[in-house]
């Protein structure tokens, strides 16, 4: 399980800096794409393993846009609530800065109109987890 949650958390990290490079690019014009993350973010998407195997079975039946729906409802929940704690600890979330002003930011935690990306990477991280071998 921890070899799965590592394969995971890297696969959360690649897509966010992917995105991060193309959504900089379209505010900037920067056709370098330089795409980031936070160190902070490994322990976030590795929560996204363990989640997948005690939500899934309970959506696994339902249609793909509903399940898609239940788990983008989940990532804002975990987003929203690590943003949280990370503001509580360190004086700021990592990602406040970019969210503030936001029109869909909440609370500078989450942005609304991010749930299109969400979904895609909701998605992937279910398709990921599904094909890799569960542990003993």
């Amino acid at each position: 399980m921890i070899l799965n949650t590592l394969l995971i958390a890297c696969a959360g990290l690649s897509m966010e800096v992917v995105f991060t490079a193309f959504h900089q690019r379209k505010k900037s014009g920067d056709w370098r794409l330089k795409g980031y993350t936070y160190v902070w973010m490994l322990p976030i998407y590795a929560s996204v393993y363990p989640l997948f195997r005690l939500v899934y079975p309970r959506v696994a039946a339902w249609p793909l846009l509903a399940r898609g729906a239940s788990y983008v409802g989940l990532i804002y929940a975990v987003e929203y609530a690590s943003g949280w704690a990370l503001r509580a600890a360190t004086g700021e979330c990592p990602w406040e800065r970019e969210y503030r002003g936001a029109r869909w930011s909440v609370h500078d935690l989450i942005r609304l109109d991010f749930a299109p990306a969400w979904l895609a990477a909701a998605l992937i991280f279910e398709r990921l987890c599904r094909a890799l071998p569960e542990a003993g």
